[in-house]
């Protein structure tokens, strides 16, 4: 496998809640997800989290390649609860969830499972792009950071509006007319975007975060053709650093309103020919 991984924190002090690994054949991308410098309910946090449960999913879907991979998530999900539930408060609104990719090549076709707003980008032997993203999650949220994107990034008003934003957003997760994500209850599984491509009709694929894709989808300033451009030149690590420059000219979010001056940024870059 000839896979390119980068992925940076969004401040040096804090814990990067991304997490990314390849196996043979297979790989897997998770976004944590929780209320920073609030309270979980989870004792190990959001990082623990992803972590172990993005350890747990390589390890299934290598493991048995013929098992659907939404239920080789369902699994994983049931195994990382079962590692905390007896310390940890699984029902509390904002305990940890997370985004989740995954890819497996198996009998001629690659197999993917999209979960939540990272994004999957699919390079085809004929030059052209595909993104697959779940689109539910911004879907819901635009109707509700209105307040959250009027003021300055960073602000204490900022932070007041989006403390009340995520709040209302816990409210709609993992129910229907909301958004579904990966957290303590495995049928949220069941709810991934499902698919598959021909191996031979693909040249790369690549698995992002929501802080990598800043460029095209938050700030507009590349497509998804200059973003592979930029990966297969310079790799993740260049790719970050590019949103990070971005991110740098507009602290406040006056530009590009946003809940996060940064965010962890994840790339795994995936060439397949």
């Amino acid at each position: 496998m000839n896979v390119a991984l980068g992925s940076q924190a969004a401040d040096p002090g804090r814990e990067n809640e991304d997490f990314a690994a390849a196996a043979f054949g297979a790989a897997v991308l998770l976004d944590g997800a929780g209320v920073a410098g609030g309270e979980t309910g989870c004792v190990h946090g959001v990082a623990w989290f992803s972590s172990t449960l993005g350890g747990a999913l390589l390890s299934g879907i290598a493991a048995h390649p013929v098992r659907p991979l939404a239920d080789c998530l369902a699994d994983s999900i049931r195994v990382v609860r079962s590692l905390h539930e007896d310390t940890c408060d699984l029902a509390y609104r904002a305990s940890p969830t997370s985004t989740v990719l995954a890819v497996r090549a198996r009998a001629g076709a690659l197999e993917y499972l999209v979960l939540g707003d990272s994004t999957l980008l699919l390079a085809e032997t004929d030059g052209s792009t595909a993104a697959v993203t779940d689109q539910r999650l911004d879907e819901v949220g635009k109707r509700l950071r209105g307040p959250v994107d009027a003021l300055p990034t960073g602000s204490p008003e900022h932070s007041v509006a989006l403390a009340e934003y995520r709040d209302a957003l816990t409210g709609l997760r993992n129910r229907p007319g909301g958004f579904w994500i990966a957290g303590p209850d495995p049928h949220a599984a069941e709810h991934a975007l499902m698919g598959s491509v021909p191996l031979d009709s693909l040249a790369s694929v690549t698995l992002l975060s929501d802080g990598a894709t800043r460029l095209v989808d938050s700030f507009e300033l590349a497509d998804w053709k200059e973003t592979l451009a930029v990966l297969n030149s310079s790799g993740p690590d260049g790719l970050i650093r590019l949103v990070r420059e971005a991110e740098a000219g507009d602290p406040q979010g006056r530009r590009w309103p946003r809940g996060k001056a940064q965010d962890d940024a994840t790339v795994l870059h995936w060439v397949l020919s």
